[in-house]
């Protein structure tokens, strides 16, 4: 038997940045390597969200907010086996949001140079988020601040490193204990 994690432990993670920054794909694998579930927090869009960043109208608090407490009620919803989240989370606030749901949260954000960016959304085939609102994203983006667990890994690494870095950087934490539990 493979067993990637130790018992007790259940990581709750959200890999951060802009579109194009490789949530997805970093997720996944952080996800894999853990044994954990993964989701992708724009499974959680509305479509009215969707058709907004279609037409190039970046997405303000008040259409983030719902979005942002599915996406929080998700990993609440994983407390008890750990989970993934590749979201955005691109303001402190909406971290601090998500953290209301799951207070022991940890946030890998994958950042990097814009034109790498850029070229990413650029030349990904059937996304909804067009290259022109990377600019927006980048404007709102807060990096992660004094008092939030997490880690800034350069994107361009290759995902493997993405995810030995985190493990390293942030090993998961125990489960908190519920009483009566031995």
């Amino acid at each position: 038997m493979d067993v990637r994690q130790p018992p007790g432990r259940h990581p709750l993670v959200v890999v951060m940045g802009v579109t194009g920054s490789g949530k997805t794909t970093v997720g996944a694998a952080l996800a894999a390597r853990l044994g954990v579930p993964f989701a992708d927090a724009d499974d959680f869009h509305s479509p009215q969200n969707v058709a907004k960043m279609s037409a190039g109208i970046p997405l303000d608090d008040a259409d983030r907010l719902p979005w942002l407490r599915a996406v929080g009620a998700w990993l609440a919803g994983h407390t008890g086996t750990g989970a993934v989240m590749g979201c955005s989370a691109l303001k402190r606030s909406y971290r601090d949001l998500l953290r209301e749901s799951v207070p022991r949260l940890s946030f890998l954000h994958l950042d990097g140079d814009a034109e790498v960016i850029r070229q990413r959304v650029a030349h990904r085939p059937g996304h909804f988020m067009p290259a022109s609102l990377v600019a927006s994203q980048l404007a709102t983006l807060e990096p992660l601040g004094p008092g939030e667990r997490g880690v800034v890994l350069d994107l361009s690494l290759p995902v493997g490193e993405l995810v030995d870095a985190y493990l390293t950087a942030c090993p998961p934490q125990p489960a908190p204990r519920t009483p009566g539990e031995a």
